[in-house]
């Protein structure tokens, strides 16, 4: 891991060069039991034969003799700008947090390389960077040494870093004693307003109240727009696509996607899906109302410009499309009810009030398709109940017919959302003052 300037042949490609590269890396864990201790006899041994291991790092070459480990990370490549905001997405276990780790020194990679030119400053989970026993004073002067910060620089910003946090009554109080609340909010501040050319930031925004995650997205987008460069991990989508021009995509250690943050996530969201998500057959499905006859063979949803899918945007078109098989033609009139995931109907799109299908030609087989131009559901899980019948009234009913997700969307630019608790639906208004 180097943290000095690029050869010349980078020079001569243009004279700018990454702030951030990335070029192999990986990390080995051991399964099962702890690294040893070692003594300063063996850590000068290590450190006498850390070039030859470079060397082979370099060359590629990797130990996979033990069974007994795995690879956090495997021969991750990538570059980063200055100034570009870049998202890191992928599920659980999938080396994002580890990236983070060896990008700030907190841990060493087992193979490959990185540069970073420029102070790095980093604000990963809760616990991490502060030393507790020192009072929220101390640890604010001790991180910005730590990036390489003059005093002048800390005092500068200090009173900044304690208005922010919220914690002016504690700042002389040993950050043991600090809430978890208390001390996300002093690492956030520190992380943000100490100026680091780069910012690395995983999952700010799965810890503290909704208050204080709208003030890190706000803060988090004037250092954006500031010029700097940040690296951001999260599982909030709307958050990634607020903040974020590209995205890296992580799966199983190694780097799947990178590229436009919707491209990305919609690969993200299309692996993590069940083979059948998006569809369903009816045939025999157990949600039919008793006694009706089975009319309505297969539902599928979609936004309409690709194959079926079982998640769709906040704000994106969905489509309901219905086939059937009847005994004998007729004129469908087709209802669709969506619940929430506790049962609660939200709202119900039928064509008995629209009479759309009304002048179409009888057919004993065929699909209707029923289009939403813009779903503005809160993010959640939600199920739909399908009615198909004819003029005279619904044969052919399914609770439950198929269910779907809804993934968070940023349509405000603002990359904040409502909580479930405000209700099911978003509601896109225009504001002014008169």
């Amino acid at each position: 891991m180097q943290n000095t300037d690029l050869d010349n042949s980078t020079e001569a490609r243009g004279g700018a060069h990454p702030i951030i590269r990335v070029e192999k890396l990986g990390k080995r864990y051991a399964i099962g039991r702890r690294e040893n201790l070692v003594t300063i006899r063996e850590a000068v041994a290590r450190a006498a034969l850390a070039p030859i291991r470079a060397l082979r790092r370099l060359g590629g070459g990797t130990d996979n003799r033990s069974s007994d480990h795995f690879w956090a990370l495997k021969d991750v490549s990538f570059e980063v700008e200055s100034g570009e905001v870049v998202g890191v997405i992928g599920r659980n276990g999938a080396g994002k947090s580890t990236l983070l780790k060896i990008l700030s020194r907190i841990t060493e990679p087992t193979a490959g390389r990185i540069e970073l030119h420029g102070r790095v400053g980093s604000l990963l989970e809760v616990g991490t960077g502060f030393h507790s026993e020192l009072t929220g004073r101390e640890n604010i002067f001790l991180s910005g040494a730590i990036m390489g910060m003059r005093r002048a620089e800390i005092i500068r910003k200090f009173d900044e870093i304690v208005a922010f946090a919220e914690i002016g009554d504690f700042i002389d109080t040993p950050v043991k004693r600090y809430s978890s609340g208390m001390y996300v909010r002093l690492a956030f501040a520190v992380a943000a307003h100490l100026e680091p050319e780069i910012l690395l930031v995983d999952e700010v925004l799965a810890v503290g109240d909704v208050s204080f995650q709208k003030k890190c997205l706000g803060k988090m987008g004037e250092v954006a727009h500031g010029g700097r460069t940040v690296l951001f991990v999260s599982h909030n989508m709307a958050a990634v696509e607020a903040l974020c021009k590209r995205c890296l995509m992580l799966s199983g250690g190694a780097l799947a996607a990178n590229g436009d943050p919707l491209t990305v996530m919609g690969r993200y969201v299309a692996e993590g899906a069940p083979p059948d998500s998006g569809a369903a057959d009816l045939t025999a499905h157990p949600g039919r109302r008793h006694g009706d006859t089975p009319t309505m063979t297969r539902v599928e949803l979609g936004n309409g410009a690709g194959p079926a899918a079982g998640a769709i945007r906040l704000g994106d078109p969905m489509e309901i499309r219905v086939s059937y098989r009847a005994s004998r033609p007729l004129r469908p009139v087709l209802g669709s009810v969506i619940k929430t995931s506790y049962g609660a109907p939200v709202f119900c799109a039928s064509d008995r009030f629209c009479s759309q299908l009304a002048d179409c030609a009888p057919r004993a087989e065929a699909t209707i398709v029923c289009r939403i131009e813009r779903l503005m559901l809160i993010p959640g899980t939600y199920s739909i109940d399908l009615w198909l019948g004819d003029a005279g009234a619904d044969f052919d009913v399914i609770f439950g017919a198929i269910s779907f997700d809804v993934l968070a969307a940023d349509l405000t630019g603002t990359g904040r959302l409502p909580g479930a608790t405000l209700g099911p639906i978003f509601c896109d208004a225009n504001w002014s003052i008169q």
